[in-house]
């Protein structure tokens, strides 16, 4: 017997600033530990005012996390300690694991539009991988397989598997999901989701309902919402209009957060030195 996940909680996030300042809507954050665990936040920046963008996120260090960052409009320059560096556009991701640390920066390019729109998510790692060897994975959108299904329902997938369609990012950490779906209006999305997993999801454009265990819960966009992790399986409507949504799972860790900036350890002492050694120079590790 299947079960649906219900819905244990959803909200709006709140716009705020960030890096040299860029605004920003936060989805959710340090406010909402460890609910989300293993994923710490969740920023969506979009705007057609470079004012509100082009000071980007200038060098800053990372360590005991993974940033993703999905493009949906505009584009990011990015470059870091590691020698990578590149732009990332619409459709494109950029996979970046700090691991022991790695200094990187961000910055938004104004296009003709002037739109941009992308969003950061941050995946804590767990204490054994907190000290691993960074690394960077640039996917470009062309590589991220699109599956369309029943009613018309299509599906990008960044991270895990719809059917036997594998995404192009693997061997992470957290076993995640990253799934950008598009839904027809009245179109229905059945998903399984691992058993204790924790999933969300969190809205694009338009409007629908999931349909939960008890009864149905209404969304629209920029509204983000968190599922009960018992059920084996989410259920989505799209409304008059349709809606397109992101929907994302992944392992808890069920450890100690200790998390200051762009640096999240599992004790103060670790934040501590993480904090002296960039000071002093020694933060960036020999490979």
């Amino acid at each position: 017997m299947t079960t649906t996940r219900s819905i244990q909680a959803s909200w709006r996030g709140t716009p705020t600033i960030e890096g040299a300042g860029v605004h920003l809507r936060r989805a959710f954050g340090y406010q909402q530990m460890p609910q989300f665990d293993p994923f710490l936040l969740l920023d969506d920046f979009h705007s057609d005012n470079p004012a509100d963008y082009l000071a980007g996120f200038p060098w800053h260090p990372h360590r005991g996390i993974e940033t993703v960052t999905y493009m949906l409009h505009g584009a990011v320059k990015h470059g870091d300690s590691m020698g990578n560096h590149g732009v990332i556009e619409g459709g494109d991701v950029q996979w970046m694991t700090a691991g022991c640390g790695i200094i990187h920066e961000e910055m938004p390019q104004q296009t003709d539009s002037g739109l941009l729109w992308g969003l950061q998510l941050w995946v804590n790692l767990p204490a054994s991988h907190k000290m691993m060897p960074p690394r960077y994975r640039d996917v470009r959108g062309a590589t991220i397989p699109e599956v369309t299904l029943e009613q018309g329902v299509r599906v990008k997938i960044v991270c895990g598997r719809i059917g036997n369609v594998n995404a192009p990012v693997s061997d992470i950490v957290v076993d995640p999901e990253f799934l950008d779906v598009t839904l027809p209006p009245n179109a229905t999305f059945t998903h399984p989701v691992k058993d204790g997993y924790t999933a969300f999801s969190y809205i694009l454009d338009g409007n629908g309902q999931f349909i939960g265990a008890d009864h149905p819960t209404p969304f629209e966009k920029e509204m983000l919402t968190l599922f009960e992790r018992n059920g084996d399986h989410i259920q989505s409507e799209g409304g008059k209009d349709g809606a397109r949504l992101l929907l994302i799972s992944g392992k808890p860790l069920g450890e100690p957060i200790a998390w200051y900036g762009p640096i999240v350890m599992n004790t103060k002492q670790e934040l501590q030195i993480a904090f002296q050694e960039y000071q002093d120079g020694t933060f960036i590790k020999s490979r």
